[in-house]
């Protein structure tokens, strides 16, 4: 149980990073806005935190990253393309819950073309039959989407930058994810498939790979992020926020403090 806790801790960390360094808009209509007004709730603390989660990233995650890229760039595409074809369920979900059939519609064709002709996907012929990727959903999408206000802004040690409409959504993830229930779900086929094939722990070397995965792929950019920022908690926070907002606007804009050519490969989830 406690190992269990620890896989929980670390892969969130990565992916509530994640979201936060690939994050970008730059239409004219969210030029035009600000990019969400979440009230800033205990800064002391969450600076805190935050010097904590990024001293963590130094001394593990980044290390980790770094000895990834050491494989193949085939490899590492294959691997990626893979985890991205399993995310895509967790998107699904999320497009049904939203009301975007036509959305779901990609997503679930995605999938089964690219489990199929792409090879549980490792390859993603569904792009070149016009099904093209529109972009991951999560819960926390999903309440923004239902109207739902981002309401404070906070960090949280280890877990990372949210707002409490994205902690909710983190929650929420665990009940609209079907890989997660696959895998937690020991009453399938009375127990021999939750024992076997889709045992627990293979969710968390799905999660697991998917953040290193990302992590690897924008080394640079958190770095430039770093060397470019007088206050890199003020600058995280509003990529945050902005990321969020986009996703929930289902934009494809890019930010305005960041060029594209700044951030290579970006998977916002």
């Amino acid at each position: 149980m406690i190992k269990k806790i620890v896989y929980i801790i670390f892969i969130t960390l990565f992916f509530q990073m994640s979201s936060s360094i690939a994050g970008s808009v730059d239409s004219e209509e969210l030029k035009n806005k600000s990019a969400d007004t979440a009230d800033e709730c205990f800064e002391g603390f969450s600076r805190a935190m935050f010097k904590l989660n990024n001293g963590l990233d130094k001394v593990i995650f980044q290390p980790v990253a770094k000895g990834y890229r050491a494989f193949p760039v085939p490899i590492r595409k294959a691997t990626g393309n893979v985890v991205d074809n399993l995310r895509s369920l967790l998107t699904l979900s999320n497009n049904i819950l939203q009301g975007e059939f036509g959305r779901a519609g990609n997503t679930a064709a995605r999938f089964g073309i690219n489990t199929t002709a792409g090879i549980l996907g490792i390859f993603d012929p569904a792009t070149k039959l016009g099904f093209e990727d529109l972009g991951k959903e999560d819960f926390g999408q999903t309440l923004g989407a239902w109207g739902a206000e981002s309401g404070c802004y906070f960090v949280l040690p280890i877990l990372g930058p949210t707002t409490a409409r994205d902690a909710i959504g983190l929650v929420g993830n665990v009940f609209v994810d079907p890989i997660y229930q696959i895998t937690h779900n020991t009453e399938i086929d009375n127990g021999v498939i939750g024992n076997s094939t889709y045992s627990e722990h293979n969710y968390y070397y799905y999660r697991g790979t998917g953040a290193v995965d990302f992590r690897a792929k924008n080394i640079e950019s958190w770095d430039s992020l770093e060397e470019n920022s007088i206050d890199l908690y003020a600058s995280l926070k509003s990529l945050y926020l902005q990321n969020r907002k986009q996703k929930i606007a289902n934009s494809k804009s890019t930010v305005e403090t960041q060029d594209d050519s700044d951030w290579e490969e970006i998977d916002t989830n």
